[in-house]
């Protein structure tokens, strides 16, 4: 959001420097995005009065203008607008001015005819984004009076705030948090008379979606004459990227960015008896502002009189009750609408807008009506109309936050620092909390009341941060850690998971980060998956039961696209289906061709497959694989470490990829760190040298890595310290007689400890190895 400094000092005394209000905010969390400089900063240019204009002889697109400078001489200004009509009043640059990007002004002649100056749009003097002819200027703006009396230079700051503070996203809200930041005092809101109950009134409003909007306000404002905004006013609002419309809606427009309040002026004589806040009916259609039809459905809440819709509750008005110069009679809407009814149809009907963006993230309640009576005693004042008595209210203010209490021994822990209760206490009380109950002599702990603007203040640890943000962050000492092991479970899963993450890396994997939530047309394959009561789409229905179905969809967007080899991971939580327990869990896809060790410098390559698969897993850990069934797998395999299943692998039945199978794992992520604590056992580096035979055998289909690696360990040949599988291919085909043949080598290493084996004692030991596969499983020897 932009945020006018001359606007922010309204209402607080601001640090002398604008390098300083910056650096204020942005160590308390408030980032500054941009700083631009605004406003019409120029000694010759003038409010001028075109008395004359006439068609350019020369040319077609050209006019030549006559204006009253105000000094007493009529000066000749050739012009190419069109927006402007004799009478108007407009910036004139005088000769020897110089405008915003260096340009001068000088006297010239344009087309042969002379030119004794330049007549400016906003934009050219800085004052506007963006503009389209000449800046009309008000009738109450005096001749040869500078531009810059009118519209004072001004400084900008593009402010990026966070979702949670919502009560930032006006002039007053930051205006708030300057004052606490620094000490200084806020000044107080400047509006009308705010009713009480004694004279409002709950006729003509009617609200039957009451979940979604529990409070409702409408003022009526007669004998309203609509025009163009007078300069000040004009100024405000475009200074902030707003462009000005007439001065009812700009006033509208205006409380909003000073008080954070969004409010909607009817034309009243277009809303038709009662006020009804309620659903949208099934297929109703809806002309708003922007020129666009929409379709509502049920789930979106509308302002409706008696007959239709005249407004998309906290989103956007209606064309056919909008304000226009015909417009004599206003009804002035200010309401609470719940932030996620206004965000899910903000995004459902693709319509976001200013008010939708403070609405779906929290207006204070307690403004609603000081808002409205801000806004009333303007419209009153620029445009000579006059407010009913009485305003009419229906429904509830939502209650204040629930009080948070703070220990301050947990605000010093948790800093690292002491801060003296009493400091704490006057930091919390700058940004609007007040003491409800403190506990003790020694005063240990203290509840306090939240304001209603700061609903983000829930918990202990969020009156902590606010007490650093203004004590300065910058000030809590640096420490050096004594210890290098991790200081508790957070620590340690932390520290796993950055391990994990720099192995599977270095293995050539990419890492990706997936929604937590699942569509609604996963949940036939996410059996008990916890749906939401109120999702925001159809694509964000329940929480992911699995992370593998996320990363198909990656592999899925990423195979359409022609990559070629696609080996991705991603650690997240899960949901279990029974309680909703989360459970943090690693998983793995593999899918498409990659070059053989053989032939990496070459073009040559393999798919991957499986054993890819399986060893990108065992370099996390010692796991053994168990064949089995499971639902979408053609090819699976239960993971276990120390007996206890921990996972699952394998091949899946889909066709996500049409030129390449895809390999998935899904693994628990404490099941990882058990592995690897297991794993880390010392190990003295080995005195004698080892020595190496291999093992090369036809097998049967149906017997497995595992059935070949249990039958040599069977023969307990202590010399036998590791075996690994270095080749496997399957045989073409099966003969009338016989099945097809897989054939399997594995090498076999042999050492001893204590002293050097012999080529004769290791032959003896992998002679019985040979014997016992031949004999046990089947296995055809080659030599």
């Amino acid at each position: 959001m932009k945020f006018s400094v001359n606007w922010l000092g309204e209402f607080v005394e601001l640090p002398r420097t604008i390098e300083s209000l910056a650096e204020l905010l942005t160590l308390s969390g408030i980032e500054i995005e941009a700083i631009e400089k605004r406003g019409a900063d120029y000694d010759d240019v003038v409010v001028a009065q075109i008395t004359e204009s006439k068609p350019h002889p020369n040319a077609d697109r050209l006019t030549v203008c006559s204006v009253d400078d105000g000094g007493g001489t009529k000066r000749q200004i050739v012009c190419g607008a069109k927006n402007y009509k004799v009478g108007d009043k407009v910036p004139l640059a005088l000769p020897g001015a110089e405008l915003s990007g260096g340009v001068k002004i000088g006297a010239s002649k344009l087309r042969g005819v002379d030119s004794e100056g330049m007549l400016c749009s906003a934009k050219e003097l800085g004052i506007a984004e963006d503009a389209a002819g000449l800046l009309i200027l008000s009738q109450e703006a005096k001749i040869g009076a500078r531009i810059r009396d009118l519209f004072p230079p001004d400084i900008i700051l593009d402010v990026q705030i966070t979702p949670n503070r919502g009560d930032l996203l006006s002039h007053f809200g930051l205006a708030r948090e300057i004052a606490a930041l620094t000490g200084k005092t806020v000044a107080s809101v400047r509006g009308g008379r705010c009713e009480t109950e004694t004279n409002s009134t709950s006729e003509g409003i009617n609200i039957a979606a009451a979940r979604e909007c529990p409070f409702y306000s409408a003022r009526r404002i007669e004998n309203v004459r609509v025009g163009p905004s007078p300069d000040w006013l004009r100024a405000k609002v475009e200074s902030v990227g707003i462009r000005s419309i007439n001065n009812v809606v700009d006033i509208s427009n205006f409380v909003m960015l000073e008080l954070g309040q969004p409010t909607h002026a009817f034309d009243a004589d277009k809303v038709g008896g009662h006020i009804n806040v309620r659903s949208a009916r099934a297929g109703e259609k809806f002309l708003a502002l922007d020129g666009k039809t929409y379709a509502l459905t049920p789930e979106n809440i509308v302002i409706a009189d008696e007959e239709h819709a005249v407004g998309i509750a906290g989103v956007m008005g209606g064309e056919k009750s909008g304000v226009t110069e015909s417009t004599k009679n206003v009804l002035l809407e200010s309401a609470y609408f719940r932030p996620a009814s206004i965000r899910s149809t903000a995004r459902n009907l693709n319509l976001p807008s200013d008010a939708s963006y403070r609405f779906e993230r929290g207006v204070d309640p307690e403004m609603i009506l000081p808002a409205s009576a801000r806004a009333t005693k303007l419209i009153c004042e620029i445009t000579g109309a006059t407010a009913a008595a009485s305003i009419s209210v229906a429904g509830e203010l939502p209650p204040n936050p629930p009080d948070v209490s703070l220990r301050y021994e947990a605000l010093d822990r948790l800093l690292g620092l002491h801060i003296e209760p009493v400091v704490a206490d006057a930091i919390l009380t700058r940004f609007g909390l007040e003491q409800s109950d403190s506990q003790g002599r020694v005063k240990t702990c203290t509840t306090w009341k939240i304001p209603s603007y700061r609903r983000d203040l829930q918990r202990e640890v969020d009156l902590i941060e606010e007490v650093v943000r203004a004590h300065g962050i910058e000030k809590i000492p640096s420490a050096h850690r004594s210890r290098f092991t991790p200081l508790s479970e957070a620590d340690r899963t932390f520290d796993l998971e950055t391990d994990l993450r720099h192995e599977l890396i270095a293995l050539g994997l990419t890492e990706v980060r997936t929604s937590l939530l699942i569509a609604r047309s996963e949940l036939a394959q996410a059996v008990g998956a916890m749906e939401l009561c109120n999702p925001l789409s159809e694509d964000q229905v329940a929480l992911r039961t699995s992370l593998i179905a996320g990363l198909l969809g990656v592999i899925a967007r990423n195979t359409r696209a022609g990559a070629e080899r696609i080996a991705l991971f991603e650690i997240g939580n899960t949901f279990a289906p029974a309680n909703g327990e989360q459970r943090r869990k690693l998983a793995i896809t593999l899918c498409g061709q990659v070059a053989s060790a053989k032939h990496w410098r070459g073009a040559k390559k393999r798919p991957l497959d499986f054993f890819d698969l399986k060893g990108a897993l065992n370099s996390l850990g010692a796991f053994e694989f168990r064949r089995s069934k499971h639902a979408g797998f053609v090819l699976a395999a239960e993971i276990f470490h120390n007996k206890d299943r921990i996972g699952y692998a394998g091949q899946l039945s889909g066709t996500i990829s049409p030129t390449a199978a895809v390999f998935a794992a899904e693994i628990d992520l404490a099941s990882i760190a058990k592995a690897k604590k297991d794993a880390k056992r010392f190990k003295e580096i080995d005195r004698y040298p080892e020595m190496t035979r291999d093992i090369a055998m036809f097998v049967g289909p149906k017997v497995t890595h595992a059935d070949v690696l249990q039958t040599i360990g069977s023969a307990n040949e202590l010399l036998l310290a590791k075996v690994e599988l270095f080749d496997l291919f399957m045989e073409n085909g099966a003969t009338e007689t016989a099945e097809p043949r897989k054939s399997l080598a594995y090498s076999l290493t042999y050492r001893d400890k204590n002293r050097t084996l012999t080529s004769e004692e290791v032959g003896a030991a992998h002679a019985r190895i040979r014997e016992r596969l031949r004999s046990q499983i089947g296995a055809e020897l080659r030599e």
